[in-house]
């Protein structure tokens, strides 16, 4: 069996800057193992890569900012389908300066949100580059 093509997917690093100019950065779950991941999902047609991203910032996580259009890097991981076969995907990963959280979103009941300071989001994610890619972010470099 010919091995299945990779997804691509586009996914945003959600950050806010603390009083003392620290990194915090919002984590998710996921919704099947309920790990900590950051908010991802497919293209949608009509839209560019970037603004796939914030949609789906929107659906996971209820939040609203401003995204960079360039992304900052990737990472890949291994999709679990409905089928309960797995597939690897790749995720380009686009600056998220949050400016407000809604209190209710589509996915609000299927997710968990929390704040982490950076290295402990680094910690708290599986993907090495994902850990790597949060670790290196800076605003001021994108």
């Amino acid at each position: 069996m010919p091995e299945a093509e990779p997804l691509q997917q586009f996914g945003v690093l959600p950050y806010r800057l603390g009083a003392g100019g620290e990194i915090h950065i919002l984590l998710i779950t996921s919704r099947d193992t309920q790990r900590w991941v950051v908010p991802r999902g497919n293209p949608i047609d009509g839209l560019a890569p970037h603004q796939s991203a914030v949609q789906e910032a929107w659906e996971e996580a209820g939040i609203i900012g401003a995204v960079m259009s360039e992304p900052i890097g990737n990472y890949c991981y291994a999709k679990r389908k409905k089928d309960g076969s797995v597939m690897p995907a790749f995720v380009d990963l686009f600056p998220f300066q949050i400016d407000e959280q809604n209190n209710d979103w589509p996915e609000r009941g299927e997710r968990e949100t929390r704040w982490f300071d950076r290295e402990a989001a680094a910690e708290a994610v599986d993907e090495p580059d994902l850990k790597q890619l949060i670790r290196a972010f800076s605003p001021e470099r994108g």
